[in-house]
């Protein structure tokens, strides 16, 4: 007698089940399909996103070097056999990418060109970290500013008397910048500053 009230108990259980999951599937099937989404991807916005993770990964590693280590370089060390005589220091990796980030994107804004841009390391009168911060920092609000202006019907155009097409000179201070961030890398190590970007963030 117990095991036949036992039987007819699971075959109740069985079919509860069955039916709960029939209605879940029927709700599933009766609700909507969600609506996809129009793509807001544009020319601009993508090499917009290019500059904002250069410059993150730029920023944030110029605000980790201490103000007192800005003026550091390679050559301080003495390292037997070396070739870093005359490197540029910290700052004038900083500066150099900032300048050059001026000198690549002015002419697709039409911006002027401040004349103590040029020589490759900007301006001699920035000497703070704060200085040279916001020296770097207005220099990807230009690059912001410029890939505004590529389109697909102008990209291939070079603006004013640059010889280089628009897209070209909105990627290469992309590449320019990454590539001494490079060094702006080994030059945390080389002070015991594992770089902001590969620090294990907590979530």
């Amino acid at each position: 007698m117990k095991q036949t009230h036992l039987v007819f108990l699971s075959a109740a259980l069985i079919l509860a089940a069955s039916a709960l999951a029939l209605g879940a599937d029927n709700g599933a099937a009766a609700a909507p399909a969600p609506q996809a989404q129009p793509s807001q991807t544009t020319l601009a916005s993508t090499l917009d996103r290019q500059i904002s993770a250069v410059e993150k990964e730029v920023t944030e590693a110029a605000e980790a070097m201490p103000e007192e280590k800005f003026n550091f370089s390679p050559e301080s060390l003495n390292i037997p056999g070396d070739d870093y005589k005359g490197v540029r220091t910290f700052a004038q990796q900083v500066k150099h990418i900032a300048a050059s980030n001026f000198a690549i994107w002015w002419p697709l804004t039409g911006d002027n060109f401040p004349k103590d841009f040029k020589g490759g390391n900007g301006p001699e009168n920035l000497k703070t970290k704060a200085e040279i911060l916001t020296f770097l920092k207005d220099s990807f609000a230009l690059g912001h500013k410029a890939a505004a202006t590529v389109t697909p019907e102008n990209m291939l155009q070079p603006p004013g008397q640059s010889k280089s097409p628009r897209i070209s000179l909105a990627t290469f201070a992309v590449a320019h910048a990454f590539n001494h961030y490079g060094q702006m890398v080994e030059y945390l190590r080389m002070n015991g500053i594992v770089p902001p970007a590969s620090r294990t963030r907590s979530n």
